[in-house]
């Protein structure tokens, strides 16, 4: 036997050192991989005219005369999950959860630089709702049959089914799918306030008329709606929508009356009368019961709603012992791997909406500096978060079975998902139109993976054992939602900037560097000052000013305008398309100073928002 030497032993401590030291975290705990995946399954669910700049690029254009038989245009919006309907419950339901995001993370997505994406995610969804809006009593909440749609199997891109659309309106009304859009509306509304504030005004003015449509013609759309009855009809009823709805028009506007409308309808709707264990797309009440906690804790449970508010949070605090498994025996139900589990069909989507209300509450709390309080003790804001992330591992693939249930993360993950156009080669590909049957014969019963990764896809996840068959036939827990996705993506980037250092309540620190990629330094508040007709054609003179919003001296700034088709003032165009900086006579913006800009074109306004910046 050869002889260890101390130096061939100091050397081969060092080789294991560094080999250690190389190893790649597991893919469970890469959130901001995550993050950007999970944005991505947004631009695989997309429904129209696709932009050039995507990155699923083996989607192309599909659906694009929806609506165009019954006289309007409804081109655009997602499909829902593994089919091509376009149901607008849900839909509206994935487009407030992605706002409600963006509100909470914001800073956390400008540090992993997929802000810009994360509003072209919502946007693609507000966008639709405004076409869907045809009158102030009109809404179009349903584009394609699921019944004939499920009989095919066939990409978005070669659609044979009827795309028959279905509105709600005076006669037929649907309260809660209205006054879920009105929600959707509303949060987007506050979104978009910093970036473009001429959009934002547009969402709300929306987001307030169908909440009036919704509370005064007041009915169940599955009521009025044959086609809702299958597939998304509501148990819940319309009142935790009504709740929910003005709830967000509250935090998108200031404007008492709709904390008044919520204090006043709090008991006869349920809100301070349920304790629920669930939040979805159907089940607001836990919802609604998180984001007026937020009022309270934030200091606004003095006056007339204090009490009200008070039990509003009593009601949330349920939800969150019973996740985390303090409330007494009265928990949510988890797996022997400890996933909490709500349904056997497609049970991701509760996993989703609960681990993002637990963050959203314990941030709510640290912020506070107070504590949850659950029959079996008191629990700190870390504790909460700290089971959240456990759920987020057990998603990403820290689990019985090493499984990643999210679509391309990881080096194990669903390869058989039920979705269409995962299943069947791209028409990048195969050119030739794929038939219903032959979408069935050839693809859904084949054997082999998906063709076409639907990176960021999470599907239905495990069963209550942690067991999984990866089988496209398996519809209940192989099948991706955008009401599983949703939630997600804000936890993910919060989870994804939380171990960058520790300081403030989230453990977050901002980047010490100078140089920040997006974000909001300026408000731009937008007018049209003057307009006129040359050839027949209207021309519009738009002022734009940027008013401080970061509380630091501006040195550098690139905006991206998009959209200009117009003469340009207050600003310098660069060499990079569609990119502009200060104008040649200024260096900096002060705290107090404004950017003021203004540009005339015929058609839309052009969007306007903040590339990069430097703080002095």
């Amino acid at each position: 036997m050869a002889r260890l030497t101390i130096a061939s032993a100091a050397a081969a401590l060092l080789v294991l050192l560094a080999a250690a030291s190389t190893e790649a975290s597991p893919a469970w705990s890469d959130y901001a991989g995550a993050f950007d995946k999970s944005l991505q399954f947004f631009e695989a669910q997309r429904s129209g005219k696709l932009p050039a700049d995507r990155t699923v690029h083996w989607r192309g254009d599909s659906a694009l005369t929806d609506g165009f038989s019954q006289g309007v245009d409804l081109v655009g919006g997602y499909y829902d999950a593994g089919d091509h309907v376009k149901f607008g419950f849900p839909m509206a339901y994935a487009v407030t959860m992605l706002s409600w995001g963006v509100l909470e993370f914001e800073k956390e997505m400008v540090a992993a630089n997929s802000l810009n994406r994360a509003l072209d995610a919502i946007r693609w969804g507000t966008d639709y709702f405004i076409k869907a809006h045809t009158e102030p009593n009109t809404l179009w909440v349903q584009v394609g049959d699921g019944d004939s749609d499920h009989l095919c199997w066939e990409r978005a891109e070669d659609m044979s089914t009827p795309r028959t659309a279905s509105k709600i309106d005076a006669s037929r009304p649907g309260s809660e799918v209205a006054a879920e859009t009105a929600a959707a509306l509303a949060a987007s509304a506050k979104v978009f306030r910093h970036y473009d504030s001429m959009y934002a005004n547009q969402l709300l003015m929306h987001a307030k008329e169908i909440f009036i449509f919704a509370d005064t013609f007041r009915g169940r759309y599955d009521d009025s709606l044959q086609c809702a009855k299958k597939f998304y009809p509501s148990a819940s009823g319309y009142q935790d929508e009504l709740l929910w709805g003005a709830a967000w028009l509250y935090e998108a506007t200031g404007d008492e009356n709709y904390l008044d409308y919520v204090a006043r309808n709090a008991e006869g709707f349920g809100g301070t009368g349920w304790a629920v264990r669930e939040f979805s797309w159907d089940n607001k009440y836990a919802g609604v019961q998180v984001l007026l906690s937020k009022v309270l804790l934030a200091g606004g449970g003095d006056g007339d709603y204090a009490d009200t508010l008070k039990q509003f949070r009593a009601k949330a605090e349920f939800f969150m012992c019973a996740c985390i498994q303090k409330n007494g025996g009265n928990n949510v139900k988890t797996t022997p791997g400890g996933l909490l589990y709500v349904a056997d069909w497609n049970n991701m989507q509760y996993v989703s909406s609960s681990v993002f209300l637990l963050t959203v509450y314990a941030d709510y709390l640290a912020e506070s500096g107070d504590k949850l309080k659950c029959p079996d003790g008191e629990v700190a804001p870390a504790e909460i978060v700290a089971f959240a992330r456990s759920q987020v591992d057990y998603v990403l693939g820290k689990n019985p079975l090493s499984m990643s249930y999210m679509v391309g993360h990881g080096d194990k993950f669903p390869t058989h998902v039920h979705h269409r156009g995962a299943s069947i080669p791209s028409v990048y590909a195969v050119i030739d139109t794929v038939g219903c049957m032959e979408g069935f014969d050839a693809y859904y019963n084949s054997k082999g993976a998906d063709p076409n990764v639907l990176v960021g896809a999470l599907v239905g996840g495990p069963d209550g054992h942690d067991g999984f068959v990866d089988d496209r036939c398996n519809y209940q827990r192989a099948e991706p939602t955008l009401a599983a996705a949703a939630p997600m993506c804000g936890v993910f980037a919060r989870l994804a900037a939380e171990p960058a250092a520790a300081g403030n309540s989230r453990g977050y620190q901002p980047p010490q560097e100078s140089l920040h990629i997006g974000g909001t330094p300026l408000e731009f508040v937008h007018t049209v000052t003057n307009t006129w007709k040359t050839n027949g054609v209207d021309y519009y003179r738009h002022v734009v000013t940027g008013k401080h919003a970061c509380g630091h001296p501006i040195t550098y700034l690139k905006l991206r305008i998009e959209g200009l088709t117009g003469p340009i003032y207050g600003v310098s165009a660069t060499q990079e398309k569609e990119m502009y900086g200060f104008p040649s006579w200024v260096t900096r913006l002060d705290v107090d100073d404004k950017l003021t800009i203004v540009y005339i074109q015929e058609g839309p306004a052009a969007k306007i928002t903040v590339a990069e910046y430097k703080t002095g």
